[in-house]
């Protein structure tokens, strides 16, 4: 006998009850570190391992390592959460996690501080019986990062997004995070006009994110039409193509060669919020959190907003997006690429001399993050049509039954 479709009011009643058991979750890991004669404070929190039993990293969670001189505990133990959402939503048995170093990552004496910590959080380690599967790329990470770490801990599997050749996807560099938005921004297109091709696109944050969906997106034929950093000293809007050399400047984060380029042309930078406020097909919000909310909301133009950052639209502004029409596709559905690299990474049984050769690890996370993130979006537009909910709701519903109900 067919199943009968679920009915929007049977869905509702559901839909509540796994919001409720979710909402009644507390951290499994809550804990400050610190070395107050070596100046060190970091925390880190792990949510819902039970989502990992069974799995090939049973008893964990994962996420990365957030590296800022005002990093709280608060403030980890959001993003841990918002990474229990985003690891069951890409169908990863891993629960959500993430740690945080409070501290300048570009202070001469960095080094002494982040080895210390990573003393400190080694009991903690997944490898080591704890529930943390290991310090990864978030704000503040620089590429030596790993070098570090793994030399400290004397082990390769305590720091994912590492380079190739010592085993890892290097996803920061590769843009992987950055392709899972960009291709959540393809497979929006193509169900609600079935084209990407000439579809206009602003981004905002030109750090390793911006610059990958850069690079992907405008791969698919996409049309650069304004961009936004502090380090470029605010928006620009292009009126004629950007050129090829100024489109490869932005992916590979060129800076010196972007800011060549932005002073030999006409354009002159305005506020860095306008790039916001752009009439496009597709906003890229890929800088910090909270940029659109209550006070800004109304200005937005945009038709979609995939979201890049971590949280970078307030709930409010959501729902305010959703009622002026505007699809949100939010960060745990769009952005969950660092992550399948990172289960990729502590997953693959290809050696790292392998890796170094075939790159490996690279490609299989790049065709998992592709395919899962397609799928993903088409099953969300789906329920929103379904169910007559919004992508939010959609999404945190396909993550709860996961968390809840195990990953299928």
């Amino acid at each position: 006998m067919t199943a009968q479709p679920q009915t929007q009011d049977s869905f509702a009643e559901e839909y509540k009850a796994l919001e409720k058991k979710f909402n009644a979750l507390k951290p499994e890991v809550e804990v400050t570190l610190k070395d107050e004669m070596a100046g060190i404070e970091g925390y880190l929190v792990v949510w819902n391992t039970g989502i990992s039993v069974g799995g090939p990293l049973e008893k964990s969670g994962k996420g990365g390592t957030r590296i800022t001189p005002t990093v709280t505990l608060d403030e980890v133990k959001m993003l841990a959460r918002t990474m229990a959402l985003k690891n069951a939503a890409a169908g990863l048995p891993l629960g959500g996690a993430k740690s945080g170093l409070k501290a300048n990552p570009d202070a001469p004496d960095f080094e002494k501080k982040y080895r210390r910590f990573a003393q400190l959080m080694k009991p903690h380690l997944h490898e080591n019986g704890g529930l943390y599967g290991g310090f990864g790329f978030d704000i503040g990470a620089r590429p030596i990062h790993p070098k570090w770490i793994c030399d400290e801990l004397k082990s390769t599997r305590c720091f994912t997004g590492k380079p190739v050749e010592m085993g890892g996807t290097d996803y920061d560099k590769e843009g992987i995070a950055g392709l899972g938005v960009a291709t959540a921004a393809v497979a929006l297109l193509k169900t609600k006009y079935k084209q990407v091709k000439n579809a206009t696109f602003a981004v905002q944050g030109l750090g390793a994110m911006g610059a990958a969906v850069i690079r992907y997106f405008s791969e698919q034929g996409a049309v650069l039409k304004a961009i936004s950093d502090p380090k470029y000293g605010g928006t620009y809007v292009f009126k004629d193509p950007v050129s090829p050399e100024l489109l490869k400047a932005l992916s590979d984060m060129d800076s010196k060669k972007v800011n060549e380029l932005l002073a030999t042309g006409s354009i002159e930078p305005t506020d860095a919020a306008d790039v916001l406020y752009q009439q496009v097909d597709v906003l890229f919000p890929c800088a910090v959190h909270n940029v659109i909310r209550d006070d800004n909301v109304e200005k937005i133009k945009a038709k979609n907003v995939v979201e890049g950052a971590n949280g970078p639209c307030t709930d409010t502004a959501r729902a305010a997006l959703h009622k002026k029409g505007i699809t949100v596709i939010p960060d745990f559905i769009a952005n969950p690429g660092g992550i399948i690299a990172a289960f990729v990474e502590l997953t693959s049984k290809v050696t790292p001399e392998e890796n170094a050769k075939t790159r490996a690890k690279v490609n299989e996370a790049k065709q998992i993050t592709i395919a899962r993130i397609t799928a993903n979006i088409e099953k969300l537009m789906k329920l929103v049509s379904a169910q007559g909910i919004d992508t939010v709701k959609a999404g945190r519903y396909m993550a709860y039954k996961n968390i809840f109900e195990g990953v299928k």
